[in-house]
């Protein structure tokens, strides 16, 4: 980076802070900095969910989907375009809680301030695994460009402090307001970074490979050098980590998940003035990221194009985005590299402010008032919330730093939600769903899906060298003849495009019931045990022959798949990787149902006040919305004629008109984002 690229950086730091310290005075009361007052309307609701749902990770992690995959790595980040539709809906949720933390309503739903202090210690260990991830991306692409020590030390004990220092100096001053106001600078920014490499790309493209063409012939350019199946929407190849099954299941799962994460009550609609302001902000900033993504798939397939055979490419494909900015943006010299670096920085601080500010009011609200101090003034609750938020940062810095993995990060952060997702949904819309079966199930999910997946290996290490327990799908080498493309011949693998080329590529060999690999101890031994003609050459099937030991966390629930007679060994990597995914989904929630079953049913008043109020509609004005609450505390079965199931314990509603006209046009604009992408895809094929 040059000096321009650096007073680039300074200016947008200073930015920053400087909002922080304008908003500082104007922050009171808790209400005033965990939710503004409920003062927002759809510009500042729209860049507040774009903003806080579009982090650095993003762009970084379909550079290196797209990088392995081609363009069915957009899939990598693009899995929640198909949970926009949902937001429609939970946007009223977050507005009718008139909570200040989603803590506040578990603790009203299941009469538990025990669960308030459960989730909000999920919520903390949750945000601090996803803001480890966009700490890792910024270590990630910041290498390339500033190199990989910085001061003495590799680059990321150095700069992921000072990044984490700004946030907090901002954060943390103003509050909600201020991370709002940086979102919405911040999100122009997001949106600048998804399109600023495309044309100085376009262009270099054009000038490798035909110089003089037009930009949009670089389109046809990159198909012939990356040939037609790097532009597949969906991963069809065995070697994809993206097939169908694969997004379908992860949709699911996210879908379920998303909604009860802690900032969904902030950025989801609860610092909305209105209903209308919640949701259309919400879909809206939503529907902008998608957008976004598909310039992100532009940028890492002319990145594939160019610097596909690069060795640091090729061996930590994180890095792509980082290389493109040096290579097309750094010998112009005024101040672009600076730019594109404020804007990664942008897309990880408007996430991480947010965070920090729920996380801080998730333990003000549900830990220390309630235990610590009951009669703590707004002064000292405001203080505890500042340290709190500060903690939060520092803690994902350092889960940065000890797993500095972009993939590991991404997997973790869908499974950790399920340990409240069955508590919420279920409590949503089921009165007989108990307390006592919302601590099972919580405790059931802690247990399978965390601790004892870490703990079992530390208490029995032999396991990870048992044959039993380091079984792997089958190790496969093709041999196939195909015509050379461009890109073989640039990584020295052809001599001339076109030509025919045999090459041998192996997959398989995966960990079945580690989350980590599987490796020899010594030299590697395998057994043939199979061989096949396929189209283009010959496959041959192999399984180890030789002793093992696994790494990671031990899948207990494979080892459930697995005995009930699946043949994993014959599956693919990605099927594997997903099978985690429909036990995660399903199991808590039957769980939920059976233990609520058998446990005490919670108070009947309880549930009313709350059902009734989740009920009512907001009314903008406080005082107004003050009044409509005690009309329906006063007569819980106010809304009762709207019920689907009339006379039961299940709370679901009928859908107005504007939840099932906005439901489908949300549903239709997510096809016209594919049909978007599709439409790139096929440009110069």
């Amino acid at each position: 980076m040059q000096i321009i690229d650096y007073i680039v950086l300074f200016l947008y730091f200073a930015g920053m802070a400087g909002v922080g310290f304008w908003l500082m005075r104007g922050q009171k009361k808790q209400e005033d900095f965990f939710m503004a007052g409920r003062s927002f309307g759809k510009l500042m609701q729209t860049f507040a969910a774009f903003g806080s749902g579009t982090g650095s990770a993003d762009p970084v992690n379909t550079a290196r989907g797209t990088f392995h995959n081609g363009m069915s790595g957009m899939w990598s980040v693009m899995y929640w375009l198909f949970v926009t539709p949902v937001y429609w809906i939970s946007a009223v949720w977050y507005r009718r809680m008139r909570s200040l933390t989603l803590g506040d309503w578990f603790v009203e739903r299941y009469e538990s301030r025990a669960i308030g202090v459960a989730y909000a210690l999920f919520g903390c260990f949750f945000y601090m695994t996803y803001g480890a991830m966009m700490f890792t991306a910024i270590g990630k692409v910041a290498a390339p460009l500033l190199g990989e020590t910085m001061f003495g030390m590799q680059l990321q004990y150095t700069l992921l402090p000072f990044v984490a220092v700004v946030v907090i100096t901002y954060g943390l001053l103003g509050g909600i307001s201020a991370a709002y106001w940086t979102d919405l600078i911040q999100g122009i920014c997001i949106i600048v970074l998804s399109v600023l490499l495309i044309p100085f790309g376009l262009k270099a493209v054009v000038d490798k490979f035909e110089p003089g063409a037009g930009l949009m012939d670089a389109f046809r350019l990159m198909h012939e050098q990356l040939g037609d199946e790097a532009f597949t929407i969906i991963g069809g190849s065995t070697a994809s980590e993206f097939p169908l099954y694969a997004i379908v299941a992860i949709v699911i799962i996210n879908m379920i998940g998303i909604v009860l994460t802690p900032h969904f009550i902030v950025t989801g609609g609860g610092t909305a003035k209105s209903e209308w302001d919640a949701r259309v902000g919400l879909v809206t900033g939503n529907f902008i990221k998608r957008f976004c993504t598909i310039g992100w798939v532009i940028t890492a397939l002319i990145v594939l194009t160019l610097y596909g055979s690069n060795a640091e490419l090729t061996a930590d494909a994180d890095k792509a985005w980082g290389v493109a900015t040096l290579k097309l943006l750094g010998p112009l010299n005024i101040g672009l590299v600076g730019l594109m670096v404020a804007c990664l920085l942008a897309a990880l601080m408007s996430t991480v402010d947010c965070f920090m500010i729920v996380c801080a009011a998730l333990v003000v609200r549900n830990i220390y008032q309630p235990y610590v101090k009951p009669d703590a003034s707004e002064a000292d609750s405001l203080r505890i919330a500042r340290i709190i938020g500060a903690l939060v940062v520092a803690g994902s810095v350092v889960l940065s730093l000890t797993i500095y993995d972009m993939f590991a990060n991404l997997q973790l952060t869908w499974i950790v939600p399920m340990l409240f997702a069955a508590v919420f949904w279920v409590g949503m819309y089921w009165r007989r769903a108990t307390t006592s079966a919302a601590w099972i199930t919580f405790t059931f999910c802690l247990l399978f899906f965390l601790v004892l997946p870490i703990a079992v290996p530390k208490l029995s290490p032999g396991l990870a060298n048992s044959p039993a327990y380091t079984r792997t799908s089958h190790v496969i080498e093709s041999t196939l003849t195909r015509a050379a493309l461009p890109l073989d011949v640039s990584r020295g693998k052809a001599s001339a495009a076109g030509e025919p080329m045999t090459e041998t590529k192996r997959r398989g060999g995966v960990a079945l019931f580690w989350t980590g690999s599987v490796k020899p101890i010594g030299d590697e031994k395998l057994k043939e045990i199979d061989r096949r003609k396929v189209p283009g050459g010959e496959e041959v099937v192999y399984e180890y022959d030789c002793e093992l030991k696994g790494s990671g966390r031990l899948r207990l629930d494979m080892l459930i798949i697995d005995k009930l007679g699946l043949n994993l060994a014959s599956m693919d990597k990605a099927a594997i990787k997903t099978l985690d995914l429909p036990f995660a989904t399903v199991v808590p929630f039957i769980v939920m149902i059976l233990a609520s079953l058998v446990t005490k049913p919670n108070s009947k008043e309880a549930l009313d006040r709350l059902y009734v109020k989740m009920k009512t509609p907001v009314d903008p004005d406080p005082a107004g919305d003050r009044a409509e609450m005690e009309k329906s505390y006063a007569q819980p079965d106010r809304f009762n004629e709207r019920k689907l199931f009339p006379g039961s314990s299940l709370e679901f509603q009928r859908p107005t008109a504007l939840d099932f006209w906005g439901f489908i046009v949300c549903f239709a604009i997510c096809f016209g984002i594919i049909g978007l992408a599709i439409l790139v895809s096929g440009i110069g094929s």
